[in-house]
């Protein structure tokens, strides 16, 4: 019997039938894996993943689903997750199976088993648009996790000089520039629908590897621009890390990626508090900058 969590939309358009076809993947990843989908799937940035919490004969688990044109369907990005197994004082999914297939030549899928982390997601959206009220404790434990993560060596990277650059030039233009002096090893996409609640889980380990210093606390905080209140606690934990050189050049980094990705269609809302965050950074650094 067909699962009816699994049910098609009408396909009105191609992202319908896209989302469609995303569905087939998942039931067909579930049925490889003995497994049972028990919530409704969620797609991930532009489509190109899906995923949901689903049962399996050892208990709960999380199935999900990527796809990607051939050429892109390798290297750091492509194997983010399972290569996180490497990282440890770390509450996150572990990858407990995977797979990959073709579709011809036009795609390819991986799909990952991993354990499901209890609590639930602080934002069903990587900006938070409502006011967090999360305990000390569990913001104590993020500031731990991420020094243990910025300590952790790897020959993973997220982002070099040269990305940076292309970012710093695309969204401030040639004359600004950023020259990074420290870097460590971060998540690269620490956003709140990447973080569990009440008790602290970090999901979405696809792009961590080296990057600027100070890159998750930058993110977390730019991504709570409208949600003042916490955006001013982000700012009370990492303040050492946020008003610091690095910090402020590692901001101004995050800005750059998230304007392109406003540009793009993500976020328009956010694009204003961005530019007059980077406006502030930019007027305390100079228009060119080396930290």
């Amino acid at each position: 019997m067909t699962n009816p969590l699994l049910a098609p939309e009408p396909a009105t358009d191609a992202d319908a039938r896209f989302r469609n076809w995303m569905r087939l993947n998942l039931a067909r990843a579930a049925t490889e894996y003995d497994l049972t989908i028990t919530g409704t799937p969620v797609f991930g940035w532009r489509l190109r993943s899906i995923s949901a919490p689903a049962h399996s004969p050892d208990g709960p688990r999380w199935l999900r689903v990527v796809t990607e044109e051939p050429q892109w369907a390798q290297g750091d990005g492509w194997s983010g997750n399972t290569d996180a197994a490497a990282l440890v004082g770390i509450p996150k999914p572990v990858v407990l199976a995977s797979t990959e297939w073709a579709e011809g030549e036009w795609r390819r899928q991986r799909a990952e088993v991993m354990t499901l982390l209890p609590g639930h997601p602080c934002s069903s959206t990587d900006v938070l648009r409502d006011e967090l009220d999360l305990p000390q404790e569990w913001w104590t434990e993020l500031r731990t996790c991420l020094g243990t993560l910025a300590a952790t060596p790897t020959t993973r990277v997220n982002a070099d000089q040269e990305k940076v650059n292309r970012r710093i030039h695309s969204a401030f233009g040639p004359g600004v520039t950023l020259d990074i002096q420290q870097w460590e090893t971060i998540h690269g996409d620490l956003h709140w629908a990447n973080l569990m609640h009440p008790r602290l889980g970090v999901l979405d380990w696809e792009l961590w590897g080296t990057g600027p210093a100070g890159t998750d606390a930058a993110t977390l905080y730019c991504y709570s621009l409208l949600a003042p209140e916490t955006a001013r606690t982000v700012h009370e934990v990492f303040a050492d890390i946020l008003d610091s050189p690095t910090g402020h050049a590692a901001q101004l980094s995050v800005i750059a990626r998230l304007l392109r990705r406003a540009e793009q269609g993500d976020h328009p809302d956010l694009i204003n508090p961005l530019r007059h965050r980077a406006a502030t950074l930019l007027r305390i650094s100079g228009s060119s900058t080396s930290p």
